[in-house]
């Protein structure tokens, strides 16, 4: 299929997906990386209370936070 003719189907809505070799794909910046971080108990605690409170896992809270502030920080 020519670009012109994918752009088309995807610009009408179509699902293009078929025409895609999704094995490939890689969302950029996205790669992991492990790290480990100590916190005090009390504060395990506190992140395990409003995670618990928002019904998302410690590990979700504590990414959204970072981000959250990286995204205010400027450099």
């Amino acid at each position: 299929m020519k670009a012109r003719e994918f752009d088309k189907r995807f610009n009408a809505g179509e699902d293009v997906t078929e025409f895609l070799d999704l094995s490939k794909a890689r969302r950029p910046l996205q790669d992991q990386k492990r790290v480990n971080v100590d916190f005090p108990v009390w504060m395990v605690q506190s992140l395990d209370k409003e995670a618990k409170r928002l019904g998302v896992p410690r590990q979700s809270l504590i990414k959204v936070w970072i981000a959250d502030r990286l995204e205010h920080t400027t450099v």
